[in-house]
């Protein structure tokens, strides 16, 4: 039986390795794109489980995050997103695009398992 494939995008080197690294211990096979631009096309290809995508830059990864919910072919995918600035400008933005679940850069290398156990059990 194969692992479960999480998409992942990060911009900021420091948590996004730790995240990649964090996930591989779970058990995910993890595949991370070079900008989040790729995220409808990968998604749609690739077939993950679950997507974890940073807000960096905010306006870029929630419009490719609304690209991946507005396609009846990845909409089920859920997006568990994390940023470095919790506003509420940047929490309306990822709640309009869809984003399953928000959590702080500190929160979700402390809680991984038990953010991705929720967002797998919303959608």
């Amino acid at each position: 039986m194969s692992k479960p494939l999480a998409l992942i995008y990060y911009s900021n080197l420091l948590p996004g390795s730790q995240l990649t690294n964090r996930l591989q211990d779970l058990g995910y096979r993890v595949q991370s794109l070079e900008t989040v631009a790729l995220l409808p096309a990968d998604c749609e290809r690739e077939k993950p489980l679950v997507i974890i995508a940073e807000l960096v830059p905010a306006a870029d990864a929630c419009a490719a995050i609304a690209q991946l919910k507005n396609n009846p072919a990845t909409r089920h995918v859920p997006v568990l997103a994390f940023s470095p600035v919790h506003d509420a400008a940047t929490q309306g933005l990822a709640i309009e695009a869809g984003v399953a679940l928000l959590a702080g850069n500190a929160a979700i290398s402390e809680q991984l398992p038990q953010l991705l156990d929720q967002i797998l059990q919303i959608e």
